[in-house]
């Protein structure tokens, strides 16, 4: 079992920046591909970014393109998502996931369910 903490969040102001982190128990976390997704009030959870298990490959919605960055330290077992350039669309509950399925060297799991575990959720608010 893989337990998943997610920190960093807060109320920022528009064009402003936070970063995420995400913190995994577990041995086997440089094994896993890693994810964050978001969920807004009223909506979808919606992929967000994803990272390889070897962290040589990542992967981004459209919407988060050239403004976030998500890498992974796994001598620290976690994962980032660093946030930059902020529009209060970007308003949501943000989630990280692991993908636990033994996977192709580069592949990004993009769909939530691919996704073994979850982490609780940390808010992030983005006042115009």
């Amino acid at each position: 079992q893989v337990q998943l903490v997610e920190s960093g969040g807060g109320l920022v102001q528009a064009g402003g920046s936070l970063r995420l982190s995400c913190a995994a128990s577990g041995r086997t976390f440089s094994s896993y591909g890693m994810g964050w997704f978001r969920q807004g009030s009223g909506k979808e959870r919606e992929f967000v970014a994803a990272i390889s298990w070897t962290g040589g490959r990542t992967y981004y919605a459209d919407f988060v393109k050239g403004r976030f960055t998500i890498s992974r330290d796994n001598a620290k077992n976690t994962v980032y998502l660093q946030m930059s350039s902020l529009k209060p669309e970007d308003t949501a509950v943000y989630y990280c996931a692991a993908d636990k399925s033994a996977r192709p060297l580069y592949y990004i799991a993009v769909r939530r369910n691919e996704y073994d575990y979850w982490g609780q959720g940390t808010q992030v608010t983005v006042s115009s």
